[in-house]
């Protein structure tokens, strides 16, 4: 079924109902599904989801939420979702009041009985790689790599483009612009081919200090120009902008090898949008995994993080969920008309909301 189709296709007796929801920066997105026959229907529902003083507004996600899920339910003819997992960006650091409000909303809303909130990267890896031990590489406008044995999760860099997120879109950007500036300044290690797509993309570069520095998105303006890098160091054989996807490439094989699950051949997959690059970063990412993670095997990712999503919240409403529950990147809860209790399952790690996360 196509991502958007909506004909009926009411679930079958005794085969529960779910909804995924992925919230990122770039908006919200929901799914619709059943145990047995996996994500059913699908739909866009605005956003990004606000932020305020606690955080990322709830309140906010089930304005956009519930007109989107009621809307989706009645087109699709799919019943009342038993489950849900909800995967969020910036969950543990901004995710106090997901966790208060969420569970009881949705119980209200929609009679969901069990919630998985679940930090973005959870979601990306349950994508990629369903439920088994291995490593995801989640690489757009930042990067975090996220492993498990199915025991606990690890996970590497996806400290944000001021303090990480090394290799990632905004890092590609800002050293290919950097690259640039030494070019017009004369010092070593410049690009003059950097420098005329710089000031094709952005005007004079000795504007780009004032068009940067002042502005909120700058994480994604500079990775606006990684592509322009990628394309020199292809078209353009360009050395230094080789030089930045080789550095890349070992910055993500790095990150991927500090998560990696102890013995065995463990999968790797990669997943977002920066692999769209191609060859320019594939390639040397690909041997910098040969050498760091020998005997890794490199496996095409299965979805996105909406179908991560659905995974996750499928398999909690088969009770079947084998990914690590662990409070802080992954939160299973029962809910209750008033709120959340503590899962009645016992098993897998199931948490209360009001135990404390840190990041990720």
């Amino acid at each position: 079924m196509a991502a958007h189709d909506v004909a009926a296709v009411s679930a079958g007796e005794g085969d529960a109902v779910f909804l995924a929801v992925d919230s990122g920066g770039s908006g919200l997105r929901l799914a619709l599904g059943t145990v047995a026959r996996g994500p059913l229907a699908r739909r866009d529902a605005g956003g990004p989801v606000r932020t305020g003083e606690r955080g990322i507004d709830a309140g906010h996600l089930m304005e956009l939420l519930v007109p989107a899920v009621r809307s989706l339910a009645e087109a699709s003819g799919l019943g009342q979702p038993v489950t849900a997992a909800v995967g969020v960006a910036g969950l543990s650091t901004l995710g106090a009041d997901l966790r208060a409000v969420l569970p009881g909303a949705l119980r209200r809303e929609f009679g969901v009985r069990r919630l998985a909130l679940a930090a973005d990267a959870v979601t990306a890896y349950a994508g990629a790689l369903g439920e088994r031990a291995g490593v995801v590489i989640a690489a757009g406008t930042g990067l975090i790599a996220v492993g498990t044995d199915l025991r606990r999760w690890r996970r590497a860099d996806g400290w944000g483009h001021l303090l990480g997120d090394c290799g990632s879109g905004a890092w590609i950007g800002r050293a290919g612009l950097e690259a640039a500036l030494r070019a017009h300044d004369g010092r070593p290690g410049g690009s003059a081919r950097l420098l005329a797509r710089a000031e094709e993309t952005f005007g004079p570069v000795t504007r780009l200090p004032g068009l940067l520095y002042p502005r909120a998105d700058r994480a994604a303006v500079l990775a606006s120009f990684a592509p322009q890098v990628a394309a020199c160091a292809a078209a353009d054989a360009d050395q230094v902008a080789g030089g930045i996807l080789d550095a890349a490439a070992r910055h993500m094989a790095e990150s991927a090898a500090a998560v990696r699950p102890a013995g065995g051949t463990p999968a790797v997959a990669l997943t977002g949008g920066l692999f769209r690059m191609g060859a320019p970063l594939l390639t040397p990412l690909e041997r910098e995994l040969a050498r760091l993670l020998p005997h890794a095997r490199l496996t095409p990712a299965l979805g996105d993080p909406l179908d991560g999503a659905a995974r996750i919240a499928a398999a909690l409403a088969a009770d079947t969920l084998a990914l690590p529950a662990d409070g802080t990147m992954l939160q299973v809860m029962a809910t209750t008309a008033g709120g959340t209790t503590a899962s009645g399952s016992g098993g897998r790690g199931d948490v209360s909301a009001d135990e404390p996360a840190d990041r990720f």
